[in-house]
């Protein structure tokens, strides 16, 4: 992966299924040029893989804190990641 990109694991907390959030988050992803993946977890969160220049990935995870309407998200936690690979799109997985 290119030293200049950074990537983060995120897990987003509460009202966060069911409301779009993933499909929400594709969507802003693709406007700041990140790639990774986000999906539903099994205990109501939201987690993501977000890879990207330092200036996009932080404006992502400010951007997790508004969610899309009808989210109301009490958490964002980010651990930033190491990866071998970039992905090369942003895609929701199950």
């Amino acid at each position: 992966m290119s030293s200049d990109l950074l990537a983060f694991h995120v897990r987003i907390t509460g009202k966060v299924q069911g409301v779009g959030y993933r499909v929400w988050s594709r969507d802003q992803a693709a406007q700041l040029g990140l790639t990774g993946w986000v999906r539903n977890e099994s205990d109501g969160s939201v987690s993501a893989l977000i890879v990207g220049t330092s200036k996009s990935t932080l404006a992502m995870l400010e951007r997790f804190w508004d969610g899309p309407t009808g989210s109301n998200v009490s958490a964002v936690d980010p651990q930033a990641t190491a990866l071998d690979r970039a992905p090369d799109h942003f895609v929701i997985t199950r």
